[in-house]
């Protein structure tokens, strides 16, 4: 069974969090160890625990009001097409339904688009909601 926290459980180190990023092929996290794990320290996680062991997660950034960020949702090979990363979703968007907006960017690819749209995400261009920018500095 999973157990889903908003609350960082002590028993999850830096080793259980990267070999989680590790199993989705998620390397640039891999590589920054040390940003990764401050990246979440700063941010809202939501943590899918089973026996002890961390086999997902989602993680945001939020003014508690106006906006929520979700920057990423990952449930390791292991677990996935069990509904976990379904889960993770509906619930940070519980916890926060208050909140006006909620953003998230992913990979262009056919699964991805198929999965935000069964929970009611849509793609800006074609909802005609507005424009999209990034600006990403990762790489440069």
């Amino acid at each position: 069974m999973i157990d889903y926290t908003f609350q960082k459980p002590n028993f999850i180190d830096s080793k259980q969090i990267l070999d989680l990023y590790q199993s989705v092929g998620w390397l640039a996290y891999v590589q920054q160890p040390q940003t990764t794990v401050e990246a979440l320290n700063n941010s809202v996680v939501l943590w899918a625990i089973e026996n002890k062991k961390l086999v997902g997660l989602c993680r945001g950034i939020t003014d508690g009001k106006t906006i929520l960020y979700i920057q990423d949702i990952l449930v390791n090979r292991s677990h996935q097409d069990q509904h976990i990363g379904t889960d993770l979703v509906k619930r940070f968007l519980k916890k926060y339904q208050d909140v006006g907006q909620t953003v998230l960017i992913t990979d262009p690819e056919d699964k991805t688009l198929a999965f935000y749209q069964s929970l009611k995400f849509q793609e800006v261009k074609p909802s005609g909601y507005g424009r999209a920018f990034v600006m990403d500095r990762r790489f440069n």
